[in-house]
């Protein structure tokens, strides 16, 4: 069965397993998450479930989000994702936990990398430097040769050049998860996840082996 939460990072920290081995995790509030919204193949051409995860007051929702709450009967929330997740059992309104997920569970994590302004080619696509002697002048963190003279007269496409660094989505594959708490709605999974503490990640289960 599929399953998947949105979550909020907390921040990193270490447990220990049976072994006595340290174990770095990432903390995250997963949950508790409410299904919003169904879509079927009948209405939309393909099955998924809506899943909307903290709350928000209502005057700071838009019209169109607020029909759609009122709609569905709904408590107004901030953060609103679609899965595609076997519907089974669930109905709007249902309640997702973290207990959706235990100990041992593969999954797939999704986040904004941290966002880090305009950076330099050798920062941003890992360029070496040029000399910095013999003439070469004051560029040895330039990116380098744009390309031939005359002949195409341009910079190609996709010429990795100084630019915007981060802030994209990302996903880790096939972390595990190394505890579940349903009473706090907390998971500890294993390793870093994208983004800073406070920002909204997506746990679902991996599609890899």
């Amino acid at each position: 069965m599929n399953k998947a939460l949105i979550g909020k990072k907390l921040g990193m920290t270490q447990l220990f397993d049976e072994k006595g081995n340290v174990v770095p995790v990432t903390v995250i509030e997963a949950g508790p998450c409410t299904v919003i919204f169904k879509k079927t193949i009948a209405n939309d051409g393909y099955e998924a479930i809506q899943l909307g995860f903290g709350d928000v007051k209502v005057q700071r929702v838009t019209k169109p989000l607020k029909g759609h709450f009122e709609k569905n009967g709904i408590a107004p929330k901030k953060t609103l994702r679609e899965f595609r997740l076997t519907q089974g059992e669930l109905n709007v309104g249902d309640i997702l936990k973290a207990d959706v997920f235990a100990a041992g569970d593969r999954v797939d994590v999704v986040g904004t990398s941290k966002g880090k302004g305009t950076a330099g080619a050798i920062k941003r696509w890992n360029f070496s430097r040029l000399k910095e002697s013999h003439g070469t002048g004051p560029v040895a963190r330039h990116a380098g040769s744009l390309g031939a003279c005359s002949t195409p007269s341009r910079v190609y496409k996709g010429k990795k050049l100084a630019g915007h660094l981060g802030h994209e989505r990302v996903t880790v594959q096939n972390l595990v998860v190394v505890k579940a708490d349903a009473e706090n709605n907390l998971l500890a999974i294993k390793g870093a996840v994208p983004g800073p503490r406070g920002g909204i990640v997506l746990i679902s289960n991996t599609n890899r082996a």
